[in-house]
């Protein structure tokens, strides 16, 4: 990836036998600058919901930094989850890699599996735009430490979910991940909106 960023999992400043450590408080602090206006909820999750799902282990937070002056330029969380995915929404070929990792439900013709899920994934809009981290480098880096993880612990498959927006759906294609199933959900003000859901071969 890029050496003009680098990325910490926020576990080194949570925890007190790291070097890094720099415990709750401060951290909070350094996350208070994050903005991201197009997407109030990934705005929410990292401001409010980072640091206590990494600390239950629902999922794991890193924050990606620029280089030259450690501001923080964008961050994404990761998980592992249970995934469904029905036969005829994929092809013959990415039903066949399935099929070795999972259990299929006969009569629905759906795939269940664990997969990891790139659970959040938003770049810091209070920085001028010439600082900003490019978006395919920010996903980037979440698929990077997926590779990490396969390469310790296994699994075939990686997805996440977006909002029915158009440049964000080219975005993750352009990026490999085909779109496979929709589901609605609500916002923080509650209101309800779709979301695509999309998956890769690792």
């Amino acid at each position: 990836m890029s050496d003009k960023y680098f990325t910490v999992n926020i576990r080194a400043y949570l925890d007190k036998d790291e070097p890094t450590y720099i415990g709750e408080e401060s951290l909070y602090d350094l996350l208070s600058d994050f903005s991201c206006p197009k997407n109030p909820d990934v705005e929410y999750f990292l401001l409010h919901n980072a640091i206590e799902f990494t600390k239950k282990d629902q999922s794991i937070t890193y924050l990606v930094f620029d280089a030259e002056d450690a501001s923080l330029v964008g961050y994404f969380s990761l998980t592992v989850k249970p995934i469904s995915v029905r036969a005829s929404n994929i092809s013959k070929t990415m039903a066949k890699k399935l099929s070795r990792v999972s259990i299929l439900d006969e009569e629905t013709q759906s795939y269940t599996t664990a997969a990891y899920l790139i659970a959040q994934l938003g770049k810091n809009y209070s920085l001028p735009k010439e600082k900003r981290i490019p978006g395919n480098i920010l996903l980037g880096f979440a698929l990077e430490t997926i590779s990490s993880l396969k390469y310790s612990v296994g699994g075939v498959m990686e997805f996440l979910e977006c909002e029915d927006n158009k440049f964000l759906l080219s975005f993750y294609t352009q990026n490999h991940f085909k779109p496979f199933d929709t589901r609605i959900t609500a916002s923080q003000n509650n209101e309800s909106h779709t979301l695509h859901q999309l998956l890769k071969f690792i």
